[in-house]
């Protein structure tokens, strides 16, 4: 998804607008997680970037997309453009040793 979006179009409520800016982000997520994926890989990860302009968009992480949003829509802006690509990750394994929760003896 490339796209620039307008914040202020005539006839429509802010508010309701906003709403459906980030449905529509949220919908090609999803759709986007859902397709089938290439042997060898776990899941789907994105590259996204965002900013007022294509030319001046930033690489950022997925899940600061809404916090953008709503800075530039407290900032009165007017529009503004985001570009999620999607590609297929590979999770790594952990070091040895290394383990998600800690052991009983560790709490003590």
């Amino acid at each position: 998804m490339r796209k620039t979006f307008q914040l202020q179009v005539e006839g429509k409520h802010p508010d309701r607008l906003l709403e459906a800016i980030k449905h529509e982000i949220r919908k090609y997520i999803k759709r986007e997680r859902r397709r089938e994926l290439p042997e060898g890989s776990d899941f789907w990860d994105f590259d996204c970037k965002f900013g007022a302009a294509q030319e001046s968009a930033e690489v950022i992480h997925l899940s600061a997309i809404t916090g953008l949003i709503d800075g530039v829509v407290k900032e009165g802006g007017k529009q503004f453009y985001i570009e999620i690509l999607a590609k297929p990750g590979k999770r790594k394994p952990r070091p040895e040793g290394e383990q998600g929760a800690a052991t009983d003896s560790e709490q003590e």
